[in-house]
């Protein structure tokens, strides 16, 4: 048994493992500069609840991503291509990512605060581009028993990151202005673009020369649909991965406004959230894959999907104590556990669902779908958080899960019957 285990985990020493771990990092770090920690920037400027609410919208393209996966995976770039399709993509994302992140940082919010959203939807286009090609190149260079480790070792860098614009920033946020925080922010950009010339492109054929508009609209977009379309109870699996995460979704939006509400520095804040609560995270991601394992696929969500809920319970008591820390690690720590379970169980369901055929595609319409609940309805949570109290305002938060777990649940019978 010990043998097998050490022979199960030789691929992490596999200097691919580094390349993942970079670019995990490429990817997460973008994320909170247009989510939370711009919340505060927002906040710390004067801006209404109502208005940081409604600016969740900004994260829309981001369930878009799959209309432009295609041309991702296809359409070879000018000047770039001799890096290869993946390498070339990665890089262009990667320096408009670094370009929006320094537009931001030039913005007085209080006189551009629309110059400010442009640069935003410019990173939020950008990251989603790279979330498209490094998935791409993730698959491309394992192998199908390798794929685990892979993600495994992406998703590690993926919270890195997240702690370097998330805890990070608020660190720095204490010592100097937002303007400059965004400015050693966008040097996050660097990560990913040492890596892009330190590796190889993936051994792989592109189709990326068509007769004409036609076969390229055919081969890239529609089969990959089409495929998808062909599955039993289709617009039922949409409707629940447009369901499942969404007490989270809507939450997530308003913690951040949340704790500074209670009086929390933002010292205080990161290390409570971005610290504490991402090694939670990465602990239910964990715990998630071994209940996964040991309840089955439907078993496995409903029990998350539950726990994610619940979990949002725990604010209610945040709000009542007020300006306790301790308390506050707690609150975070237990519903980033449940969170980083529901979010392994998802993924899981997700990769179950895609043709290894069209997997670039496939996983980014299904990826796209599942942010939509979160840009689309979080927008409103602004208006919910003034119009109630806190507590009132986690409670109804709880209710927002019942959806996807009816979906669920429903789903569950129709695969009992098949």
């Amino acid at each position: 048994m010990f043998q097998s285990l050490c022979q199960a985990l030789k691929i992490y020493q596999d200097r691919r493992m580094v390349t993942m771990l970079s670019f995990g990092f490429s990817s997460g770090f973008p994320l909170a500069l247009v989510v939370s920690t711009l919340t505060l920037w927002l906040k710390d400027s004067g801006v209404a609840l109502v208005t940081i609410g409604a600016l969740s919208l900004i994260k829309t393209p981001f369930s878009f991503k799959w209309a432009w996966a295609p041309f991702v995976d296809r359409v070879k770039l000018p000047f770039l291509s001799r890096l290869g399709q993946r390498r070339s993509w990665a890089l262009l994302s990667q320096i408009m990512l670094f370009l929006g992140i320094m537009g931001m940082s030039t913005v007085n919010i209080q006189s551009g605060l629309t110059l400010l959203i442009i640069f935003a939807v410019i990173v939020v286009f950008s990251s989603g581009t790279q979330d498209i090609v490094l998935d791409a190149y993730r698959i491309d260079v394992f192998e199908e028993d390798e794929q685990a480790a892979g993600v495994a070792v992406f998703t590690l860098g993926y919270r890195l990151g997240m702690i370097f614009s998330g805890a990070g920033a608020l660190f720095l946020s204490d010592v100097m202005s937002w303007n400059h925080v965004y400015q050693i922010m966008a040097l996050g950009a660097f990560i990913g673009m040492t890596t892009v010339f330190c590796i190889k492109e993936p051994d792989k054929k592109f189709k990326t020369t068509y007769k004409n508009v036609s076969d390229f609209l055919k081969t890239a977009v529609v089969e990959p649909l089409a495929d998808f379309l062909k599955r039993p109870y289709c617009i039922t699996i949409l409707a629940f991965i447009f369901f499942y995460r969404m007490s989270d979704a809507y939450m997530g939006q308003m913690a951040y406004v949340f704790y500074d509400d209670l009086g929390f520095s933002k010292s205080q804040i990161a290390a409570a959230s971005k610290i504490y609560g991402m090694v939670a995270t990465i602990a239910g991601g964990f715990v998630g894959g071994i209940v996964m394992n040991k309840l089955g696929m439907f078993k496995g969500l409903f029990f998350c999907g539950i726990l994610q809920s619940i979990t949002n319970l725990i604010y209610v008591f945040q709000a009542q104590i007020g300006k306790q820390f301790a308390m506050l690690c707690t609150t975070i720590a237990f519903d980033n556990i449940a969170a980083g379970m529901a979010t392994i169980a998802f993924v899981a369901y997700l990769s179950s669902l895609c043709n290894k055929k069209y997997t670039a595609t496939q996983y980014a319409l299904l990826s796209s779908l599942m942010t939509l609940s979160r840009d689309i309805f979080a927008s409103t949570s602004g208006w919910l958080a003034a119009s109630v109290n806190w507590e009132i305002f986690f409670i109804l938060t709880v209710f927002m899960g019942l959806p996807g777990l009816l979906l669920l649940w429903r789903l569950a019978r129709l695969e009992k019957r098949s």
